[in-house]
């Protein structure tokens, strides 16, 4: 089966981002946590290697139980490297995503049963510890995630309280931008509070009657007209897409084995897309019709054809009305993306 869908583009979009989407704060930071445990439970796909059964040797011993490594025959454990991400302003108690691979031959690791894992940051310190069952990777069986798998234990020592001032670390290095965060926070806030001090750093004052979270807040929101990337996030495990509703394409042509994509301006204008005899076709909302015009006569080989500049939303849903199979999407969203059409930060999980 052979999928042909025409993007039509109407108009040029110029799409809003705020300083928040283009910027970090310095100081504000996750943090990277990393362990070593081992996966139990395991239906004869774990390893055997020397130091995994010198592992539950050790781990054995801790519960008075010695025993020498050449006793230990079993292939239902494995040793893995357990890593996480400590948000930023993490409280103990919360819970986070963990990630773990293993590091000898096992075959597999799905549903196998993590046990209590010390995470480290780099000054050697616990932070958070790790257990309960993993999901694979369905296409890495030696890797999966624990999700909520982590509790944080202890915190990162950062407080706002009594600063007078942040400075915003841009995304990108471009002077034209940093002036330009520079110019809409003072034209925010009526005084000279920023100073950009090179094309990526802008240091920014905090009035004396402001909070400094509110100051952030205030900061972050302010809205300007920008070229940096916004984000969308492919979790591969679960087959999903994450986009914003703004995110345009441009003009392009992908070509895959069962199906091509084109992306191309439109000399519709506002009559012409009412005129149903030059715009005929199935409305799928948001001014997006799908049609089988001009050369099929089934929904296989469909004309999407877009009143306003496409999104990568508008793509999706058209996609998922011709019932293309969802991993088919995510592969022609990356490869639109590698191709310069989309001007976003692609976010692979899993």
């Amino acid at each position: 089966m052979r999928f042909l869908i025409l993007i039509i583009l109407i108009v040029n979009a110029v799409f809003a981002v705020t300083i928040k989407d283009i910027s970090n704060i310095v100081g504000i930071r996750d943090n990277q946590l990393i362990g070593y445990g081992l996966v139990v439970g395991l239906a004869g796909t774990g390893d055997k290697s020397q130091f995994t059964m010198q592992s539950l040797q050790n781990l054995l011993r801790n519960s008075y139980i010695k025993i020498p490594t050449s006793s230990i025959k079993s292939k239902n454990i494995a040793a893995v490297m357990v890593t996480a991400e400590l948000p930023a302003f993490s409280r103990q108690g919360d819970k986070i995503k963990v990630k773990i691979s293993a590091i000898g031959d096992a075959k597999s690791i799905d549903h196998g049963e993590l046990l209590l894992t010390q995470l480290k940051a780099v000054d050697g310190q616990v932070y958070a510890l790790a257990q309960g069952t993993i999901v694979a990777d369905s296409k890495n069986s030696t890797t999966g995630f624990i999700y909520d798998g982590a509790t944080i234990e202890n915190e990162v020592e950062y407080s706002l309280k009594g600063e007078d001032s942040v400075t915003l670390s841009l995304l990108k290095n471009d002077a034209k931008q940093a002036y330009e965060v520079q110019k809409r926070i003072n034209e925010k806030f009526g005084e000279r509070l920023a100073v950009a001090t090179d094309t990526r750093t802008v240091d920014v004052r905090k009035p004396k009657d402001i909070s400094i979270v509110k100051f952030i807040s205030d900061i972050q929101s302010i809205e300007l007209d920008s070229d940096f990337k916004k984000k969308i996030i492919i979790d591969m495990q679960r087959e999903t897409i994450i986009a914003g509703a703004d995110i345009v394409i441009d003009p392009v042509t992908v070509a895959k084995e069962n199906f091509t994509i084109r992306i191309k301006k439109s000399p519709l204008d506002d009559t012409q897309w009412e005129d149903k005899g030059l715009n005929p076709g199935r409305d799928i909302g948001d001014d997006v019709v799908l049609d089988n015009k001009p050369t099929a006569v089934n929904i296989d080989n469909t004309l999407l054809n877009s009143k306003k500049q496409p999104t990568v939303s508008d793509l999706v849903r058209a996609m998922k009305v011709m019932k293309v199979p969802m991993t088919d999407i995510i592969e022609t969203i990356k490869m639109i993306r590698d191709l310069g059409a989309l001007n976003v930060e692609v976010e692979i999980r899993g």
